[in-house]
């Protein structure tokens, strides 16, 4: 095992307290290195950790994350904060089924001050825990950790606006890597620009007041000093919008001197008031090509150490489907526009971007925003495509309805990435809702494409043979073994005959694959199924045409890695009223924890063989019907 020479004495975050300064920096260089080598083998965020170092060992040291309250917006950039936490042992199985989480999880350790894994949501759930603090007469500091990415989202203002007012002894850390995932975009990354060349004389006017304060008259002096300062820096310097909003700016502050962060740490703590940190970090810090491509290494699967090239085998996916197939019909049709919220590349979209950037709108992290404005663009007779995580999407309900959905003349296309289960990434990112919050809005269709031919076929079905709010929802990664294109029919019997089997197979999008497996299973043991894969989920379908129920089997399996209210299966349920014996494999009503995508179908009882057991018992009359 690799020997770390600082990292390895320390037992826990109160020992920071006792390290020089020479000591903090020697533990930051070990930190990086344990992360590079640990990521590398279990894959994870790289980048943003990597630029957090030196604040979080400074957050660590200056605060007691056991009571007081630490929020990380987002929390993919939590790593040095869990390692400084009791968790560095656990790092082996980060992000791995049974393992530590690479986001905030409290149920993993009482310093994990909430659920984070969403952007621009730590203000007010910090200003939350604020207002809890002063009003149970408690005494413990409230600190919130957000980027310059997650401030493009609308959620992070409101919360700044209301606590700025509030006066609540409140600390928001503004970590200015001047990124996101991509480059961030719009006014503020601009404003934010400005900060960063104004001088700041902090250290120096807290020197002044202090050597007036023990004057006679002191204050007074101070206070008019004060004034001065303020009257003539609103003359010379662009106003600060947070200054504006009611909080005491501090900064800007290079966050990679442990010493300069750790003082304002500490004056932020006495003035007992909104405070917000603005510390400069570098995106990627101490891993030359983590430094030069950020954006690449955000997120990154297994790789070598050394040079950061991947491990693991490239090829395409249904992203980077996504974006050809877009740019193919964008080169032939003028209408098409492509928006997305922060993630340009991970959504597939980098070459739209580069080749028609006058049609492509990336809206920063403001997924209400992104929903609402492809309304406008459609109401006006484009043809937006608005390409959103699944998880991500849940903050644009609202829109979906008041914006798109009521008009009932807007046809607008939703372009759903990471639907079903993620991975990795765990219960902030597995897209098992997107089937019941859809289906809940009138008018809404939903296309599962199974593999990238039914990708390419629907997103040309969704812009030109449809109307209304159309969603087209695939997975993260590549397809499977089933590679025909059903798309021109809304279900299709893909295995077995029609009318004849002992059980029927319902399925939709890539788990087909895993239906086919386990009718294999089945027909080895002498059981006849038939696999039927869903092509479009929407209102005119929800009940199933006579034909289709009078070719089903008596029994029915419904396979879907979505959770259990809202599900088809619950559809088909009501579709044969009782004509036929119906069982739901399903990711059941609970959020799933990280682990790898096989792992969590066999968690569910939804991957093949699981399912073929389960079936061959029911059918054998050894299990309960379901």
């Amino acid at each position: 095992m690799k020997q770390y020479a600082i990292l390895d004495r320390i037992q826990s975050a109160t020992e920071l307290k006792n390290l020089s300064y020479t000591d903090l920096n020697a533990l930051c260089a070990d930190l990086r290195t344990f992360i590079i080598d640990t990521v590398s083998q279990t894959g994870g965020h790289l980048a943003s950790n990597l630029g957090i170092v030196e604040l979080a060992v400074a957050l660590e040291r200056e605060f007691d994350s056991r009571t007081d309250r630490l929020v990380y917006d987002v929390g993919h950039q939590c790593y040095v904060h869990k390692i400084l936490t009791g968790r560095k042992q656990d790092f082996a199985r980060l992000r791995q089924f049974g393992g530590v989480s690479g986001f905030l999880r409290p149920e993993e350790s009482p310093t994990d001050a909430c659920v984070s894994g969403h952007a621009s949501n730590s203000v007010s759930v910090a200003l939350g825990m604020a207002h809890a603090r002063t009003l149970r007469g408690k005494k413990y500091h409230v600190v919130a950790v957000i980027g310059d990415g997650a401030l493009t989202g609308g959620m992070a203002y409101e919360a700044l606006n209301s606590a700025g007012g509030s006066g609540e002894p409140l600390i928001v850390v503004l970590n200015d890597n001047n990124m996101s995932i991509d480059k961030n975009v719009g006014a503020l990354s601009r404003h934010l620009a400005r900060l960063r060349v104004s001088p700041r004389y902090l250290r120096a006017k807290t020197r002044v007041k202090r050597a007036f304060g023990f004057l006679p008259g002191g204050k007074a002096v101070v206070h008019s000093i004060s004034r001065i300062n303020s009257a003539v820096k609103s003359v010379l310097l662009p106003s600060s919008l947070f200054e504006d909003m009611g909080f005491a700016y501090l900064g800007p502050v290079d966050g990679h001197d442990i010493k300069a962060v750790c003082e304002l740490l500490q004056l932020a703590k006495a003035m007992r008031k909104p405070v917000l940190l603005h510390v400069m970090t570098q995106k990627g810090r101490g891993c030359l090509y983590a430094e030069q491509h950020p954006e690449t290494f955000h997120g990154v699967s297994q790789f070598d150490p050394a040079t950061g090239k991947s491990l693991k085998a490239g090829g395409p996916s249904f992203s980077s489907v996504f974006g050809e197939t877009l740019c193919a019909l964008a080169q032939k049709d003028g209408r098409i526009c492509a928006i997305t919220a922060a993630m340009p590349t991970s959504a597939g979209l980098s070459e739209f971007s580069q080749r028609f950037p006058a049609r492509f709108f990336d809206v920063g992290i403001a997924e209400e925003h992104a929903v609402a404005m492809t309304a406008g663009m459609a109401k006006q007779g484009l043809k937006p495509v608005c390409a959103i995580y699944s998880t991500f999407l849940q903050r644009g309900y609202d829109q979906l309805i008041h914006d798109l959905a009521i008009d009932g003349t807007i046809h607008a296309v939703f372009a759903i990435d990471r639907a079903g289960i993620v991975g990795a990434d765990g219960a902030t990112h597995n897209g098992v809702f997107d089937i019941d919050y859809l289906q809940s809005i009138p008018g809404v269709r939903i296309l599962c494409p199974a593999n990238f031919a039914e990708l390419r076929s629907m997103f040309t079905q969704a812009l030109y043979h449809e109307t209304g709010i159309v969603a087209v929802r695939y997975p993260r990664g590549g397809e499977g073994a089933f590679q025909q294109d059903t798309s021109a029919d809304w279900i299709s019997l893909v295995h077995g005959r029609a009318g004849e089997g002992q059980v029927s197979l319902l399925t939709y999008g890539t788990l087909v694959n895993e239906a086919m497996t386990a009718a294999g299973l089945l027909e080895a043991q002498g059981i006849d199924a038939q696999v039927w894969k869903l092509n479009k989920i929407s209102e005119e379908y929800r009940l199933l045409s006579p034909q289709v129920l009078d070719s089903l089997c008596g029994k029915v399996a419904v396979i879907e890695e979505v959770v259990h209210h809202g599900c088809v299966g619950c559809n088909v349920i009501e579709a044969v009223a009782g004509t036929k014996e119906v069982r739901l494999y399903n990711t059941g009503n609970r959020f799933l924890p990280q682990g790898s995508v096989p792992e969590l179908y066999q968690s569910c009882g939804i991957d093949g063989k699981s399912v073929a057991t389960s079936l061959a018992q029911w059918l054998d009359g050894r299990a309960e019907n379901a």
